[in-house]
């Protein structure tokens, strides 16, 4: 089962915990083997309370001014590209590692007074090039800025291998557009032959409406023709037979 937090009363202010005067919750582990040992935090009386009311006052009007000093730091920090020059070998590798201490050395002298626990480098830097760092002051104040770090000098072999990689990549991205091109040259192709199909097909069906119009209007006239015929037929017996009776 596991333990119960405990109630602490904290004598100062602790960073992401709380303000001095605060009652917080914490585990027991975290109370017995660090806050309490260092004075950071005591168990909670009303009078112990009553005592830092004052001193908690103080310590909130101060939080309030520092947030809004780190508010406008994370507004003039966002999208800020931050140079750094080391020595390297030819193919680019430093002779010693960018770490979260030189980036914040960098921004201070540049003018941004950052704390250096709000620097949050998520790798080691070992190669020239562009990457990003996190700066956090807490949850909604954070930001990235851009690092660029660069060699102390002209790096050919480097220089040669980045050409080549544009290149490449330059390359495929010409292979990809006549691709896409030719792709869509298909596709106006295909919608051009169906077209031309339906047409055809609709002259078909029209000329063999009409073959069918000219086949019913003969054997309309055939059958007009049958009648007048035998009418025809019966006229001339009827003559004979006058002619026979007469003889």
């Amino acid at each position: 089962m596991a333990k119960r937090n405990v109630e602490l009363l904290l004598n100062i202010s602790v960073e992401n915990l709380g303000l001095v005067g605060d009652v917080v919750k914490v585990k027991p582990g975290h109370a017995r083997n660090y806050l309490l040992p260092h004075g950071l935090a005591e168990y909670p009386t009303a009078e112990k309370i009553e005592a830092l009311k004052d001193a908690r006052a103080t310590a909130a009007a101060a939080m309030q001014k520092r947030q809004e000093g780190r508010a406008k730091l994370i507004e003039r920090l966002t999208d800020v590209t931050i140079k750094l020059i080391r020595s390297v070998n030819d193919q680019g590798a430093l002779y010693g590692a960018v770490t979260h201490r030189d980036i914040f050395d960098q921004l201070v002298l540049d003018g941004f007074p950052v704390e250096m626990q709000a620097v949050r480098l998520a790798n080691t830097v070992r190669r020239i090039g562009s990457y990003t760092c996190a700066i956090v002051f807490d949850r909604e104040l954070r930001t990235e800025i851009n690092i660029e770090v660069l060699p102390d000098r002209t790096l050919e072999l480097f220089q040669q291998s980045v050409d080549a990689e544009r290149a490449a990549e330059s390359e495929d991205t010409v292979e990809e557009m006549d691709e896409a091109t030719d792709e869509t040259q298909g596709d106006d192709d295909s919608q051009d032959n169906g077209k031309e199909k339906g047409k055809k097909g609709k002259k078909e069906k029209k000329g063999k409406k009409s073959a069918d119009k000219s086949e019913d209007s003969a054997a309309k006239a055939e059958n007009s023709d049958k009648p007048e015929k035998s009418e025809k037929a019966g006229k001339s017996d009827k003559g004979k037979k006058s002619k026979k009776d007469k003889d």
